[in-house]
């Protein structure tokens, strides 16, 4: 799992994708519950899309919805907005 320390691996510039790419990159999402390794699919803001491997999306840009990319074992890999 890689290392996100805000204010290290950040610019500090307050965009959302950075935030939120600092609470998922690394983590499995989970039904119920937030720790360590996991978060809660729950708190997701609305428009949200999680995105795995070899899935098919379409290519309309809504910039308010964060797409959240999964790797083959689960984890997030990163997080876009669009």
């Amino acid at each position: 799992m890689p290392l996100v320390v805000p204010g290290i691996t950040s610019t500090g510039s307050g965009d959302k994708t950075e935030e939120w790419s600092n609470k998922l990159v690394g983590k499995k999402l989970s039904d119920e519950f937030n720790d360590e390794t996991n978060f809660c699919k729950k708190d997701l803001p609305q428009q949200c899309r999680v995105i795995e491997p070899g899935m098919m999306v379409t290519k309309d840009f809504q910039p308010e919805r964060l797409n959240v990319h999964l790797k083959d074992d689960g984890t997030v890999s990163h997080v876009q907005h669009g």
